[in-house]
């Protein structure tokens, strides 16, 4: 065949994963859990452990006040699919083998009581996330990745002590309001999705772009994006299926890389 032969070969020929949808509350279950331990894995590769803090969560597809978690006091990078713990809306578990972080009980329960459109959450005291959330400020539009965030994040600009109460979980919510992150001061990140993926992706690049908002400031002064260009940003990269699409290159190298997570 010589190139004068070659063709174009349809869009609709060509590969492209979407969000898939499901028959039954039972694959669909067992589809989250997969992301679940997944982005829990990444997340310890990527080194945002500390210690017994950080939790992911996603909300049962049957039973929606309830949420699957990683089990308390157990490393990111050894969770496995049977290791997850399901938690009720009193904070009891209900399925696992385990005891569930309080902190993510407290949280969690009101981002996804206060948020029904939310599938996910993820919080975790990444190094960068950290860093920026002890200057009390937001996230600046400096680069083309902090856009997915232009006008939907927000600080949560109080800090007393770890979240045990319910009530400073429900003050959290109401700071997140509408949007996809919160900067709790002096404390981390917490971002939140319509799934796993997106939930996780969003942290993953909040995190990288706290990490050059702090390089970029040290270095000099800044030039930010402009509002018009930020919030055309946005638009184009901010939305929950770029975060899914975004987050599949991490997911397939993950479980090929370590095949025992759903085990």
């Amino acid at each position: 065949m010589s190139l004068s032969d070659l063709q174009p070969i349809p869009g609709d020929q060509l590969i492209f994963r979407l969000p898939q949808t499901f028959a039954t509350a039972e694959e669909e279950r067992r589809h989250r859990q997969e992301r679940l331990v997944a982005a829990l894995r990444l997340f310890g590769r990527f080194g945002f452990e500390e210690g017994v803090a950080g939790h992911i969560t996603v909300r049962d597809p049957e039973h929606t006040d309830h949420f699957w978690v990683n089990p308390f006091g157990m490393s990111f990078r050894h969770v496995t699919i049977a290791d997850l713990i399901l938690v009720n809306h009193e904070g009891q578990v209900v399925e696992g083998r385990y005891h569930v972080n309080q902190a993510a009980f407290a949280i969690h329960s009101m981002v996804h009581q206060a948020r029904p459109d939310v599938v996910a959450a993820a919080h975790s005291h990444s190094v960068y996330g950290k860093a920026l959330s002890s200057l009390g400020t937001l996230l600046e539009p400096l680069t083309q990745d902090a856009c997915a965030f232009y006008e939907d994040i927000a600080l949560f600009d109080d800090y007393t002590g770890v979240v045990l109460e319910t009530e400073e979980g429900r003050r959290i919510a109401q700071a997140l309001g509408s949007g996809k992150a919160v900067i709790l001061r002096n404390h981390g990140l917490l971002t939140v999705g319509t799934s796993v993926d997106a939930a996780a992706w969003w942290f993953i690049t909040l995190e990288r772009s706290c990490q050059a908002q702090l390089l970029a400031k040290a270095a000099g002064p800044t030039v930010p994006i402009s509002h018009e260009n930020a919030k055309l940003t946005h638009g184009q990269i901010g939305n929950d299926t770029v975060g899914w699409i975004n987050f599949q290159p991490l997911y397939d190298q993950i479980t090929a890389a370590e095949p025992d997570l759903f085990g």
